[in-house]
């Protein structure tokens, strides 16, 4: 069994998805260990709830590598805990893991964003920064735009709260000489989705996985500490 926690990330992953694939909500903390005691052998993640519920554990992580799983993780929180536990056998894939993997990358807020509920497709409602940045990275190597206005147009998206990062926010915090309308405009139609283009990766990945090559990865023990034997 394969199973896949997506959802803003990728609204559409059970269409995407075949028969041998499970697609469930993002996760949160206890639903890979679910998943585990469910049988799974391999665990995509891309996308965790981390506001108002308790965040995915990595304890829950480890556990499930410790018992042969494979565990995939991209995109969003996935890439975040794919960062933290690749040297456990997580395997981490996509650019924004490779981001925060190589140090390059530091805050988690750079992959949040505000979105609407699942029954509606989850709709994005602000801009994760992981995205402004992989637009405002084409458009400089295709010389749209003079490098000094992206550069205040990144300075400008980094000082806003998540919730509130839209690309109109981020034109008008950044009050650059270009005509507004025709900016907004540009960005709108170039706007690069890397969210979406890592945890697509991951889920062809996850889709032609053979779970029977699964196996624990490298030399450590998972230790069963008095709070985790009370779960």
């Amino acid at each position: 069994m394969k199973i896949l926690f997506a959802g803003p990330s990728l609204p559409d992953a059970a269409a995407l998805c075949g028969k041998n694939i499970d697609v469930r909500p993002p996760a949160a903390h206890g639903d890979v260990l679910a998943a585990t005691r469910e049988g799974a052998k391999a665990i995509g993640i891309v996308d965790g709830n981390f506001e108002h519920v308790a965040p995915i554990w990595h304890k829950e992580i480890l556990h499930a590598l410790d018992q042969g799983i494979a565990v995939f993780g991209a995109a969003s929180m996935g890439a975040l805990r794919a960062a933290e536990c690749d040297a456990f056998g997580m395997v981490g894939i996509g650019r924004i893991y490779q981001d925060y993997a190589s140090g390059r990358r530091m805050d988690d807020a750079d992959v949040a964003l505000l979105h609407g509920p699942a029954e509606l497709g989850y709709p994005a409602l602000s801009l994760p920064l992981v995205n402004v940045e992989a637009t405002l990275d084409r458009l400089e190597k295709e010389k749209t735009v003079e490098k000094h206005d992206i550069l205040t147009l990144r300075i400008a998206a980094t000082t806003l709260f998540y919730k509130e990062r839209t690309w109109s926010a981020i034109i008008d915090r950044a009050k650059t000489a270009l005509d507004r309308t025709a900016l907004l405009q540009l960005l709108l139609a170039t706007t690069v989705d890397q969210k979406r283009t890592d945890a697509l990766t991951l889920l062809h990945i996850l889709d032609t996985f053979n779970e029977k090559t699964a196996k624990k990865q490298g030399n450590w023990t998972f230790r069963a500490t008095s709070l985790w034997r009370s779960v």
